[in-house]
């Protein structure tokens, strides 16, 4: 008896986590997902070796990967894999479309999604250690304003989002994000999974 194919699976930035699982159960796309610490893009070499790791632990999946461009050697890493990533440059890219995105960057926004909100403190203790007053002067550098994205499957995480903008001094703004981009990026690599034209 033959067992039957293992479902595609994917392995990337649990950043968007919720808003993954729940196009997953949307489209009844058997997709098995593990998702690595979001926290990892502010350490290349934590995240390369874990992606790496991961990677070799499902080399006979093939997985697809979800990343943007968060290490410099990610296609190196994805092609040795003998697979792919998703298409885009970061996770806020696939989420909001490149246009959006880009005006957005163009105007000033440093991008905040509820999973960053919510581990800000460690986050900014690993990147900047004792030296919490430098996180604002960088900040400040070339960002004009905290841009809080809510998903349909945010929860109310206003306060750790009204905290992270306090800390780094910059004005906090809101915007929703509907998933209509994320769908057609994860539909087109399941495709590309799939050898559909």
């Amino acid at each position: 008896m033959t067992m039957p194919p293992a479902p595609p699976s994917l392995v990337g930035c649990g950043i968007l986590h919720k808003e993954i699982r729940h196009l997953c159960a949307c489209n009844d796309w058997p997709l098995e997902t593990t998702f690595l610490d979001p926290g990892l893009d502010t350490n290349m070499t934590r995240l390369g070796r874990q992606l790496t790791d991961t990677l070799a632990r499902q080399h006979d999946r093939s997985p697809i990967v979800f990343y943007g461009c968060c290490h410099p050697l990610i296609d190196r890493m994805v092609a040795d894999a003998g697979t792919f990533r998703t298409e885009g440059r970061n996770c806020i890219e696939m989420l909001l479309g490149r246009e959006r995105f880009d005006r957005e960057l163009a105007d000033g926004a440093y991008f905040l999604l509820e999973d960053w909100a919510r581990r800000w403190d460690r986050v900014m203790a690993e990147m900047f250690g004792p030296h919490q007053e430098i996180a604002a002067e960088i900040f400040a550098g070339d960002r004009t304003h905290i841009l809080a994205v809510r998903t349909p499957c945010s929860s109310d995480f206003t306060a750790a989002a009204e905290h992270a903008a306090a800390s780094v001094a910059l004005p906090l703004r809101w915007t929703d994000a509907g998933l209509d981009h994320l769908e057609r990026v994860l539909a087109k690599a399941l495709d590309r999974l799939s050898g559909a034209p």
